[in-house]
């Protein structure tokens, strides 16, 4: 006898093919291997007694509180659970009782949808990121005399600092990167803003260098309308905004430029981020901020298949709370976007390990995996060849046919 844990459906699936079961068998039964659990903050006690009966007849559940059982509350909040065949037979029910249920028919199913695509596609003017095949790596190259990290190109004493850009965006190439993503302003906590000028003569240099001569896709990391749309004429394919797009005017630059883009959570900015840490419920509060910001971007002409979402770690968190959206990542899903993620050298990894920046790889690796297995489709690092080969040994070990 063996109890299994299973981490997907492939694996069900072929251990129902090593057993001989039907084709037809695997498709009706498979459904029935993965559960949810769907909190809903607040319903009526009428509702939410429906909806519990609804759930008791179709083999799941619904856990209310004591006092919808007893009528001594007017609301309630709701976890159900069911299988996701279940799921779906139950927004059919819903779909025909009052009290506000057929809304929230409406509301599951959208948001069910959303949880469970997989495989998204990302097109740039120039090819197409798959993020069904893989975890992308974004390396990071960082053209300031301050990055917090210690890799500042800047800082560098050069006359030709945009080939030393190069000869490092091409070892990253070569360590595994997919993305070279460019930052000319700082946004270590307590940063001050420079001016746009300033921005573009770090920039643009090493983006011209580079767009010139490699492949891969190149993202322009700004806050800054002006910045994005010189970035994107000269050979920029994403807008990676740490602001998440709060300047109407680079929603309408990323839109009229075809761009993809990373809508990050920040409160405030980097000078007074780490002043506002409060969150009434963490994951819930960035998860309203992302889905208002990614309406926002579509209005403005964005296309909905070029945005990618960043719950911003180190941004106006502390380090309790970046453990806890890392290891809650998997709820982000409820957007339907390819998720970004940034842990790479950070301050909570410092903490946990009381390690300096410069002694963070492996913390920054185990991070990345533990994203990466929590639906991250993009991570954001300095040590690409270390996060690269985790990755790769991850996956062999996650897609192995023998196992």
């Amino acid at each position: 006898m063996l109890i299994f844990s299973f981490s997907n459906e492939r694996e069900v699936e072929k251990v129902m093919r090593d057993i001989g079961v039907d084709p037809y068998g695997i498709k009706i039964m498979l459904p029935k291997t993965t559960t949810f659990l769907i909190r809903l903050s607040s319903i009526s006690n009428i509702a939410a007694n429906i909806l519990k009966q609804e759930m008791l007849s179709l083999g799941g559940d619904a856990a209310v509180s004591r006092g919808a059982l007893t009528g001594k509350t007017k609301k309630t909040g709701c976890l159900i659970i069911a299988q996701s065949s279940q799921l779906y037979s139950l927004v059919n029910k819903l779909k025909l009782q009052p009290f506000g249920l057929q809304k929230l028919a409406d509301e599951l199913d959208k948001n069910i949808k959303k949880y469970t695509r997989g495989g998204f596609i990302l097109p740039l003017r120039k090819g197409v990121l798959n993020f069904g095949a893989k975890t992308y790596i974004m390396g990071a190259m960082n053209l300031t005399p301050d990055s917090f990290s210690g890799d500042g190109l800047y800082s560098i004493k050069s006359s030709d600092y945009p080939a030393l850009a190069l000869e490092k965006a091409e070892k990253m190439l070569k360590n595994g990167a997919d993305i070279i993503d460019l930052g000319g302003e700082s946004s270590r906590p307590g940063a001050r803003s420079i001016s746009v000028k300033e921005e573009l003569r770090r920039v643009l240099p090493v983006l011209r260098k580079l767009a010139k001569n490699i492949a891969a896709p190149i993202s322009i990391d700004t806050t800054k309308a002006e910045v994005a749309k010189a970035a994107l004429e000269s050979g920029a394919q994403i807008v990676n905004d740490i602001a998440g797009l709060r300047d109407k005017r680079m929603a309408r630059v990323a839109a009229k430029y075809k761009a993809a883009v990373v809508i990050m959570h920040m409160p405030g900015r980097p000078s007074n981020m780490q002043k506002m840490t409060a969150y009434k419920s963490l994951i819930d509060d960035i998860i309203v901020w992302l889905n208002n910001a990614v309406e926002s971007a579509e209005r403005a002409g964005i296309q909905s298949d070029k945005i990618i979402i960043d719950p911003g770690i180190g941004f106006g968190k502390t380090p309790g709370q970046n453990l806890e959206i890392i290891k809650r990542l998997a709820d982000f899903k409820i957007l339907g976007k390819p998720m970004l993620i940034g842990p790479c050298r950070k301050s909570f990894i410092g903490k946990v390990l009381k390690a300096v920046p410069q002694e963070r790889c492996i913390g920054t690796v185990a991070a990345c995996l533990m994203a990466a297995e929590r639906g991250a489709n993009i991570v954001r690092v300095h040590d690409v060849k270390e996060v690269s080969q985790a990755l790769k040994m991850s996956a062999a070990i996650r897609n192995n046919a023998n196992a």
